[in-house]
C-alpha cells in the first residue's frame, strides 16, 4: 500500500503543478470572475482546473471519483477532493493569496494531501503516517499557547456561513492576534509550518473541499483538525466547520466554541 500511496502523491503533485500554471495564466488578465448562487466568486481558473482534474482522474484512476468545488464525477470510496482555487475573492482581485488544494479521501479519511502556492512555487505535501513537507523539507507546527505574543490566528466569515463564531472571536481577540487571509487553506498551511497557531472555519455545505488536504498536512505536521465541536468528521461530504490548530491550544478553543454555539453552561 505504501508504494500505491506514493504513486497517488506523485499524481497529486503533478496535478497541483499544472493547476498552478493555470492559476498564473489567468492571474494578471481578465479571469472571468462571476458570482455563484451562494454569493461566492468563481473564475475561469476554478472551472478549468476542476475539469482538468476530472479528465486526469478518468484517465489514470477510472474507478475513483472527484469531488471538486465546481464539478463532481463518479461515486467511490476513493475520492479526489479538490478546491481548484481557494481564496478566489483575493485571486479575482489580483491579490496573490490563493492556493490549489487536492486530497485523496479513502472511506471518508484524507490519506494523501497536497497544497500548491504558485505565487511562491511552494508545494506542501503529506501522506498519512509519513510526515508533512514543504518542497520536500519537513515541516512542523509550533507549540505556542493562545496567550503567547507570537500566536497568530486566522478567521473566515462570509454571508452564507452557517455558524456564528463572532462571540468566540471576540473573546479570543483579547488574547491573540487575528487576521483574515482570505484563504482558509493558506492559513492551514501557515499552521503546518509553525507560522500560525489557529484557524476557525465556520463552513459547512460542500466545504470538505476546503479542509480535506489541510487535515492530513496539518496533522502530519503535528497539529490537530476537527469539526467546530472537537469531533472527527468525514471529508467526502459536507462538514460541520473546522478548527485547525497546533494541537496545544485545540481543546481550550473547542470548549469556548461549544459553550457559545451549543449554549453549554
Amino acid at each position: 500500500m505504501d508504494n500505491k500511496l506514493n504513486e497517488y502523491l506523485e499524481f497529486a503533485k503533478n496535478i497541483a503543478k499544472n493547476a498552478g500554471k493555470i492559476m498564473l495564466k489567468y492571474f494578471n488578465q481578465s479571469n472571468g470572475a462571476s458570482y455563484k448562487g451562494d454569493k461566492t466568486i468563481v473564475t475561469l481558473a476554478d472551472t478549468e482546473i476542476n475539469s482538468y482534474l476530472i479528465e486526469k482522474v478518468k484517465e489514470k484512476y477510472p474507478t475513483h471519483s472527484v469531488d471538486g468545488e465546481e464539478e463532481q464525477f463518479g461515486s467511490s470510496d476513493y475520492v479526489w477532493v479538490c478546491d481548484p482555487v481557494d481564496g478566489t475573492a483575493m485571486y479575482a482581485r489580483h491579490i496573490p493569496v490563493a492556493v490549489f488544494s487536492l486530497a485523496l479521501v479513502i472511506k471518508g479519511e484524507p490519506i494523501v494531501g497536497v497544497v500548491f502556492d504558485p505565487f511562491t512555487n511552494s508545494l506542501y505535501t503529506a501522506i498519512k503516517g509519513s510526515g508533512a513537507y514543504k518542497n520536500d523539507e519537513k515541516i512542523c507546527v509550533n507549540d505556542f499557547e493562545i496567550d503567547d505574543i507570537r500566536t497568530v490566528c486566522n478567521f473566515d466569515y462570509w454571508i452564507k456561513a452557517d455558524y456564528d463564531v463572532t462571540k468566540v472571536l471576540n473573546k479570543l481577540r483579547k488574547r491573540a492576534y487575528f487576521v483574515g487571509l482570505g484563504s482558509v487553506i493558506r492559513a492551514g498551511i501557515c499552521i503546518a509550518t509553525g507560522d500560525f497557531s489557529l484557524a476557525i472555519f465556520p463552513g459547512t455545505l460542500h466545504k470538505n473541499c476546503d479542509i480535506a488536504a489541510v487535515k492530513v498536512i496539518v496533522e502530519e505536521a503535528g497539529g490537530k483538525v476537527t469539526d467546530l465541536f472537537g469531533n472527527e468528521q468525514r471529508y467526502d461530504k459536507s462538514i460541520k466547520g473546522a478548527v485547525i490548530s497546533n494541537g496545544k491550544i485545540h481543546r481550550e478553543v473547542i470548549e469556548l466554541i461549544k459553550r457559545d454555539l451549543l449554549d453549554i453552561k
